[in-house]
């Protein structure tokens, strides 16, 4: 089965890249929606210490069922649009986890 992709999501060689639009100090870590073109997730954590960062990076990591190496924000780390890399995963897969 294909899935069409989001405009937030994109594979270059072996890795996938998250366009996020984070919202820090949430009640709960979840994804919410779509803003601007970018995937928009509520993180249960302050944007202060690097703590929404961390918070953002375990979530998706434990919701992918990949280890936190395998996650990495390599831009937007003192915003909140961040440009996440995934290693390992494919985009279908990255699409259903994020979409349960």
């Amino acid at each position: 089965m294909e899935i069409n992709c989001p405009a937030w999501i994109q594979s270059e060689g072996r890795e996938v890249y998250l366009l996020i639009h984070c919202q820090p100090g949430a009640k709960h870590t979840r994804v919410v929606g779509e803003h601007g073109g970018r995937l928009k997730m509520a993180l249960n954590a302050p944007a202060v210490d690097n703590k929404a960062n961390e918070a953002l990076v375990a979530w998706l990591a434990e919701c992918l069922g990949v280890p936190r190496r395998q996650v990495e924000i390599v831009s937007g780390q003192t915003s909140r649009q961040k440009r996440v890399m995934l290693q390992g995963l494919e985009v279908q897969t990255v699409i259903r986890a994020l979409n349960q």
